[in-house]
Protein backbone atom coordinates (compact mmCIF):
# COMPACT_ATOMS: atom_id res chain seq x y z
CA UNK A 1 0.00 0.00 0.00
CA UNK A 2 0.61 3.59 -0.37
CA UNK A 3 2.18 5.64 2.11
CA UNK A 4 -0.91 8.00 3.06
CA UNK A 5 -0.04 11.44 1.82
CA UNK A 6 -2.01 14.69 2.61
CA UNK A 7 -4.64 15.52 0.17
CA UNK A 8 -5.73 18.80 -1.05
CA UNK A 9 -9.71 18.51 -1.94
CA UNK A 10 -10.83 21.42 -4.51
CA UNK A 11 -14.41 22.48 -5.33
CA UNK A 12 -17.06 23.48 -3.61
CA UNK A 13 -19.81 22.66 -0.94
CA UNK A 14 -22.62 23.14 -2.94
CA UNK A 15 -20.92 20.55 -5.68
CA UNK A 16 -22.82 16.61 -5.13
CA UNK A 17 -19.51 15.48 -6.94
CA UNK A 18 -17.38 17.30 -4.67
CA UNK A 19 -19.59 16.46 -1.60
CA UNK A 20 -19.28 12.95 -2.44
CA UNK A 21 -15.64 12.90 -3.01
CA UNK A 22 -15.37 14.12 0.45
CA UNK A 23 -17.58 11.42 1.92
CA UNK A 24 -15.03 9.15 0.34
CA UNK A 25 -12.10 10.47 2.00
CA UNK A 26 -14.00 10.21 4.98
CA UNK A 27 -15.21 6.71 4.60
CA UNK A 28 -11.48 5.97 3.98
CA UNK A 29 -10.30 7.54 7.47
CA UNK A 30 -7.85 9.64 5.13
CA UNK A 31 -6.36 13.10 6.09
CA UNK A 32 -7.29 15.94 3.93
CA UNK A 33 -7.53 19.90 3.29
CA UNK A 34 -10.36 21.60 1.90
CA UNK A 35 -9.72 24.28 -0.45
CA UNK A 36 -12.43 26.11 -1.99
CA UNK A 37 -12.82 26.75 -5.52
CA UNK A 38 -15.40 27.36 -8.02
CA UNK A 39 -15.68 26.20 -11.47
CA UNK A 40 -12.98 28.08 -13.62
CA UNK A 41 -11.51 28.58 -16.81
CA UNK A 42 -8.60 30.44 -15.51
CA UNK A 43 -5.29 28.13 -15.89
CA UNK A 44 -5.06 27.74 -12.42
CA UNK A 45 -8.54 25.96 -12.53
CA UNK A 46 -7.25 24.22 -15.58
CA UNK A 47 -4.25 22.69 -14.41
CA UNK A 48 -6.10 21.09 -11.45
CA UNK A 49 -9.24 19.79 -14.16
CA UNK A 50 -8.81 20.10 -18.11
CA UNK A 51 -12.43 21.13 -18.18
CA UNK A 52 -12.17 23.46 -14.85
CA UNK A 53 -15.02 21.10 -13.08
CA UNK A 54 -15.40 20.06 -9.37
CA UNK A 55 -13.58 18.67 -7.59
CA UNK A 56 -10.15 17.76 -7.93
CA UNK A 57 -7.45 16.46 -5.75
CA UNK A 58 -3.64 17.39 -5.81
CA UNK A 59 -1.54 14.91 -4.00
CA UNK A 60 2.37 16.19 -3.77
CA UNK A 61 1.94 18.97 -6.48
CA UNK A 62 0.21 16.11 -8.89
CA UNK A 63 -3.54 16.96 -9.34
CA UNK A 64 -6.63 14.40 -10.61
CA UNK A 65 -10.13 14.77 -11.53
CA UNK A 66 -13.55 13.30 -12.08
CA UNK A 67 -14.87 11.81 -9.17
CA UNK A 68 -14.58 8.00 -10.70
CA UNK A 69 -10.88 8.70 -10.93
CA UNK A 70 -10.08 10.25 -7.89
CA UNK A 71 -12.37 6.81 -6.30
CA UNK A 72 -10.15 4.39 -8.08
CA UNK A 73 -7.00 6.20 -6.84
CA UNK A 74 -8.12 6.25 -2.94
CA UNK A 75 -9.40 2.72 -3.32
CA UNK A 76 -5.35 1.78 -4.52
CA UNK A 77 -4.10 4.19 -1.99
CA UNK A 78 -6.04 2.84 1.29
CA UNK A 79 -7.92 -0.41 0.65
CA UNK A 80 -9.36 -0.70 3.76
CA UNK A 81 -12.03 -0.46 4.13
CA UNK A 82 -12.86 -1.41 0.74
CA UNK A 83 -15.84 0.14 -1.31
CA UNK A 84 -15.28 -2.73 -4.07
CA UNK A 85 -16.56 -6.16 -3.51
CA UNK A 86 -13.88 -8.41 -3.44
CA UNK A 87 -15.40 -10.69 -6.36
CA UNK A 88 -14.11 -9.05 -9.48
CA UNK A 89 -17.50 -9.19 -11.53
CA UNK A 90 -19.45 -7.78 -7.97
CA UNK A 91 -17.07 -4.93 -8.25
CA UNK A 92 -17.60 -4.47 -12.28
CA UNK A 93 -21.49 -4.43 -11.41
CA UNK A 94 -21.11 -2.04 -8.41
CA UNK A 95 -19.25 0.52 -11.02
CA UNK A 96 -22.09 -0.02 -13.37
CA UNK A 97 -24.58 0.80 -11.32
CA UNK A 98 -22.99 4.04 -10.13
CA UNK A 99 -22.14 4.85 -14.31
CA UNK A 100 -25.95 4.26 -14.96
CA UNK A 101 -27.00 6.51 -11.77
CA UNK A 102 -24.63 9.25 -13.31
CA UNK A 103 -25.29 9.35 -16.60
CA UNK A 104 -28.70 7.97 -17.36
CA UNK A 105 -30.46 9.86 -14.31
CA UNK A 106 -28.17 13.03 -12.99
CA UNK A 107 -26.86 13.75 -15.93
CA UNK A 108 -30.73 13.72 -17.58
CA UNK A 109 -31.72 15.82 -14.52
CA UNK A 110 -29.00 18.22 -14.93
CA UNK A 111 -30.58 20.22 -17.75
CA UNK A 112 -33.10 21.53 -15.37
CA UNK A 113 -30.44 23.12 -13.68
CA UNK A 114 -30.62 26.46 -15.54
CA UNK A 115 -33.75 27.21 -14.25
CA UNK A 116 -33.45 26.21 -10.81
CA UNK A 117 -30.41 27.69 -10.04
CA UNK A 118 -30.29 30.79 -12.52
CA UNK A 119 -34.08 31.19 -12.89
CA UNK A 120 -33.22 30.78 -16.68
CA UNK A 121 -36.00 28.81 -18.22
CA UNK A 122 -36.03 25.37 -19.17
CA UNK A 123 -37.87 24.90 -22.49
CA UNK A 124 -40.86 22.88 -22.19
CA UNK A 125 -39.86 20.74 -24.84
CA UNK A 126 -36.61 19.92 -23.23
CA UNK A 127 -38.83 19.39 -19.97
CA UNK A 128 -40.81 16.43 -21.79
CA UNK A 129 -37.27 15.14 -22.87
CA UNK A 130 -36.25 14.95 -19.82
CA UNK A 131 -39.41 13.44 -18.43
CA UNK A 132 -38.78 10.77 -20.89
CA UNK A 133 -35.67 10.25 -20.45
CA UNK A 134 -35.60 10.23 -16.69
CA UNK A 135 -37.80 7.14 -17.02
CA UNK A 136 -35.52 5.21 -19.10
CA UNK A 137 -32.98 6.32 -16.98
CA UNK A 138 -34.78 5.02 -13.64
CA UNK A 139 -35.72 1.67 -15.74
CA UNK A 140 -32.10 1.20 -15.52
CA UNK A 141 -31.32 1.72 -12.65
CA UNK A 142 -33.93 -0.08 -11.26
CA UNK A 143 -32.64 -3.22 -13.21
CA UNK A 144 -29.55 -3.13 -11.85
CA UNK A 145 -29.90 -1.71 -8.19
CA UNK A 146 -30.28 -4.39 -5.02
CA UNK A 147 -31.01 -2.70 -2.25
CA UNK A 148 -30.16 -5.49 -0.04
CA UNK A 149 -29.03 -4.23 2.02
CA UNK A 150 -27.11 -1.86 -0.07
CA UNK A 151 -27.22 -0.80 -3.68
CA UNK A 152 -25.22 -3.14 -4.97
CA UNK A 153 -25.59 -6.21 -2.30
CA UNK A 154 -24.44 -6.96 1.08
CA UNK A 155 -21.74 -4.44 1.84
CA UNK A 156 -21.88 -0.57 1.63
CA UNK A 157 -19.87 0.22 -1.55
CA UNK A 158 -18.96 3.21 -4.46
CA UNK A 159 -22.59 2.41 -5.55
CA UNK A 160 -24.53 3.86 -2.79
CA UNK A 161 -22.27 6.99 -2.51
CA UNK A 162 -23.21 7.94 -6.41
CA UNK A 163 -26.52 6.54 -5.76
CA UNK A 164 -27.21 8.67 -2.94
CA UNK A 165 -25.36 12.09 -4.27
CA UNK A 166 -26.50 11.90 -8.33
CA UNK A 167 -30.58 11.40 -6.94
CA UNK A 168 -30.01 13.42 -4.06
CA UNK A 169 -29.49 16.55 -6.82
CA UNK A 170 -31.82 14.28 -9.58
CA UNK A 171 -34.25 14.26 -7.43
CA UNK A 172 -34.73 17.93 -6.17
CA UNK A 173 -33.91 18.78 -10.21
CA UNK A 174 -36.71 17.03 -11.60
CA UNK A 175 -39.69 17.50 -8.74
CA UNK A 176 -38.83 21.64 -8.90
CA UNK A 177 -38.58 21.86 -12.77
CA UNK A 178 -40.12 18.72 -14.54
CA UNK A 179 -42.67 17.95 -12.31
CA UNK A 180 -41.64 14.51 -11.66
CA UNK A 181 -41.37 12.37 -8.27
CA UNK A 182 -38.29 10.18 -9.12
CA UNK A 183 -38.74 7.94 -6.10
CA UNK A 184 -42.37 7.76 -6.36
CA UNK A 185 -42.47 3.97 -7.58
CA UNK A 186 -39.30 2.97 -6.29
CA UNK A 187 -39.81 2.89 -2.21
CA UNK A 188 -36.78 0.10 -1.71
CA UNK A 189 -34.15 2.84 -3.38
CA UNK A 190 -36.01 5.73 -1.55
CA UNK A 191 -35.99 3.50 1.42
CA UNK A 192 -31.91 3.04 0.92
CA UNK A 193 -31.69 7.05 0.61
CA UNK A 194 -32.95 7.36 4.23
CA UNK A 195 -30.32 4.54 4.78
CA UNK A 196 -27.62 6.56 3.73
CA UNK A 197 -28.63 10.04 4.93
CA UNK A 198 -27.58 8.58 8.61
CA UNK A 199 -24.26 6.58 7.08
CA UNK A 200 -21.47 8.71 9.85
CA UNK A 201 -19.37 9.75 6.34
CA UNK A 202 -22.32 11.41 4.38
CA UNK A 203 -23.98 12.92 7.90
CA UNK A 204 -20.51 14.74 8.23
CA UNK A 205 -20.51 15.85 4.68
CA UNK A 206 -24.47 16.86 4.94
CA UNK A 207 -23.51 18.61 8.41
CA UNK A 208 -20.31 20.92 7.18
CA UNK A 209 -22.03 21.81 3.90
CA UNK A 210 -24.69 23.44 6.08
CA UNK A 211 -22.45 25.27 8.40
Amino acid sequence: METERMIKLYGMKMSNYYSLTKALLVEKGLDFEEVEAPPSQEEDSLQRSPMGKMPSIEVDGQFMSESLAIFHYLEKLKPEPALLPADPFAAGKAIELACHAKLDVELVARRCLPEMLFKKPVSDETKEQVRSDLARGMKAVSRLIVCDPYAAGKEFSIADLYIYYSFGLASMLAKNVAGVDLLADQPAIAELMGRLAERPSIATVTAEAAS
